[in-house]
């Protein structure tokens, strides 16, 4: 690290980044993992860069396809259809063939309940459910094209049920199990779904999600639904509706073992996910077949350098885009094994996560910077209780990682050993767009690396010039397989969000980035969390990584909020590690120690400690939640909060400050 660097661009530049934070460090991966890697040299960026629709083509084959496709891509800006004329069908990818290719009796998914509870499935047990609940859906009259929504727990049933939907033709909308019954109906009611899966109730901390019954609150409001089917996750209390709820134990009893997969156009619709929107409606993202599966098959294998002997866990809920295409499509697309587990990482003990590792020999971990953090504050008591080396590889997603959390999972969870790959993408995205590549990629703590073959992206100002180098827009300028094909019901938000900063054949991803001298991208994060400090335009990511990088600090947020006399001041919000000590003269260290790392101006005017952060359910911090703190708003939209307390203890820290 360079301290006290001074920025590298011209702030008073309006369509440009300032650039503070210099990180010089350079990781290689082993010799011993290099040499088993599935991607050894740089043939694959030179391929795809020479024909990048050949590229594709030749990824998209490794799919089976009932009908090959007329052309690869039809792109009239800013609308692409991908394979376009080809058939397939999704389910039918993730597990007819891999029964008919030998892996029937390989384990598809492994399962741990937080109570303790685990199942194994085979692709041959998968395969059986899946059918039968198929046949479930089309005797209750859900036909191609119909949308069905999923509100559950992180059950094998979860998989089960999206599967199902995508072998006869149906819509699946998962909606995340800890959202609220206003959040469900909106959902259901904004993609008109006909049909709800959900389960009598899950366990969270401890705790028991009383799903169905929140489900009902929802059912009142949604006159689209027709039919209720309920998994018997324990014993919780519910109601039942005759003639519209069904248990799904019961009506899986008389069902067929064999339904014959619909041959799905390559752009038919496979699923929407709904994301929030600066609007706060939220929106339904569109993703088709064939190049969605494509795209995730292609990162799944080279991203994660999977092999046929990984144990893969991804630990992001279903209920996210992350589990759509890491824990599913992709995973399940290439033959692999994958762990799911229901709960808390922390319960009833901070090495959970550890143990499931240990338990089940996993050997590529992807996880959340926030779950990182929060390992990073419990301390390294708790990954050094278990037998790790299992792990191979490490793999970070949902927001940026600070340096230092990056190094303490390389050398804690890692152990000096384990390349990681921190990747960068979006639910619009699909796939993921910007990483290393394990075998050959130099690691640079905190940056998420060069965009992965055939994806291209550049760093824009606000009038579209392109920076070779700097700070300044993310942008990515050509059509790529998985990439969202709207929103739902909505085209001309489609366009006015995502093709409208610059020109319609240029997506523009809301997030701030800089670009080295060898092309390595480093993500600044939202361009709303951009703080405009006396001409300086200053992502949040990089003052949250200076803070982080002090021993006492384990997570950070940063904001701006209304100042009279600078028009934005500074404010971070800091938790601290479980063994550090809050001092009087605390706050005054971290902000020399800020100013020290990258520069007087980004020293922070004030510093609010806290045990927790507000965050959303899948654990990406709510800084607009933070500025209404700082700004005495009413606080905007909670429905997506993981715990509401927190920011009532916050609002009171930052009134007891400001009269302290």
């Amino acid at each position: 690290m360079k301290e006290g660097d001074p920025p590298k661009s011209d702030e008073t530049d309006e369509g440009r980044l300032s650039e503070l934070l210099v990180e010089d460090r350079v990781i290689e991966p082993s010799e011993e993992f290099k040499k088993g890697a599935i991607v050894t040299d740089d043939q694959p960026y030179q391929r795809a860069a020479a024909d990048p629709e050949a590229y594709w083509a030749e990824w998209a084959k490794q799919l089976d396809w009932y009908k090959p496709w007329d052309k690869v891509l039809e792109w009239n800006p800013p609308d692409a259809k991908w394979f376009v004329g080809g058939q397939l069908n999704a389910c039918y990818n993730c597990v007819d063939r891999h029964v008919k290719n030998g892996l029937r009796n390989k384990a598809a998914i492994i399962w741990e309940g937080e109570p303790g509870d685990r199942r194994t499935l085979t692709y041959w047990d998968l395969y059986r459910e899946v059918n039968r609940f198929a046949n479930v859906l089309k005797a209750h009259g859900i036909e191609r094209g119909d949308r069905v929504a999923i509100y559950m727990p992180m059950i094998p049933e979860l998989p089960i049920a999206m599967l199902a939907c995508a072998r006869i033709g149906a819509i699946h909308c998962v909606v995340f199990g800890g959202f609220s019954a206003q959040a469900l109906a909106e959902r259901i009611n904004d993609s008109q779904a006909k049909a709800l899966i959900t389960a009598d109730g899950g366990y969270r901390r401890g705790t028991i999600i009383p799903l169905k019954h929140d489900a009902d609150y929802a059912i009142a409001e949604t006159p689209s639904i027709e039919h209720v089917f309920i998994v018997e996750r324990g014993d919780f209390p519910l109601r039942i509706k005759e003639g519209r709820d069904h248990w799904w134990h019961r009506v899986m009893q008389d069902a067929e073992s064999y339904c014959e997969p619909a041959a799905m156009d390559s752009e038919d619709m496979l699923y929407t996910l709904y994301t929030s929107g600066t609007t706060g409606q939220p929106k339904g993202i569109v993703h088709t077949t064939g190049g969605y599966m494509t795209g995730v098959l292609a990162t799944t294998k080279w991203v994660f350098d999977l092999r046929e002997t990984d144990v893969f866990w991804c630990t992001a809920d279903i209920g996210w885009v992350t589990g759509h295409s890491y824990v599913v499509y992709g995973p399940l697309a290439a033959g692999a094994t994958i762990v799911m587990y229901e709960g808390s990482p922390d319960w009833p003990e901070r090495d959970r996560f550890w143990q499931i590792v240990e338990d089940f020999g996993v050997t590529v971990f992807y996880t959340a910077p926030t779950a990182i953090r929060a390992f990073m504050k419990w301390g390294k008591e708790y990954p050094n209780r278990r037998d790790l080396s299992s792990l191979r590889l490490l793999g970070t997603v949902g927001e940026p990682i600070n340096p230092e959390a990056w190094m303490w999972y390389y050398e804690t969870i890692g152990q000096q050993r384990c390349p990681i790959v921190d990747t960068w993408w979006q639910t619009e995205t699909g796939m993921i767009m910007i990483t290393t590549l394990p075998g050959i990629g130099k690691m640079r703590p905190g940056s998420a690396g060069l965009p992965f073959p055939g994806v291209e992206t550049a760093i824009l100002t606000d009038d579209g010039e392109v920076l070779e180098t700097g700070a300044g827009y993310l942008a990515i300028t050509r059509p790529w397989p998985a990439m969202l094909r709207g929103i739902y019901g909505d085209p001309e938000r489609y366009v006015e969000q995502y093709w409208s900063k610059w020109d319609k054949a240029t997506y523009f991803t809301s997030d701030g980035a800089k670009r080295d001298a060898d092309g390595y991208f480093t993500l600044l994060g939202r361009v709303d969390d951009v703080l405009n400090v006396a001409g300086h335009r200053i992502g949040t990511m990089e003052i949250e990584s200076a803070l982080v990088d002090h021993q006492s600090v384990a997570e950070a947020a940063v904001v701006g909020c209304s100042d009279e006399i600078k028009g934005t001041a500074i404010v971070a919000f800091v938790t601290l590690k479980l063994d550090a000590k809050l001092s009087v003269d605390l706050e005054a260290v971290l902000k020399e120690h800020v100013a020290r790392k990258i520069g007087a101006i980004a020293r922070p005017q004030r510093i609010i400690f806290s045990g927790d952060l507000p965050k959303t359910r899948s654990g990406k911090i709510m800084r607009r939640l933070l500025r209404d703190i700082g700004d005495g708003r009413i606080l905007g939209d909670t429905t997506t909060l993981a715990d509401t307390s927190v920011v009532e203890a916050l609002q009171r820290q930052y009134e007891e400050s400001e009269e302290a």
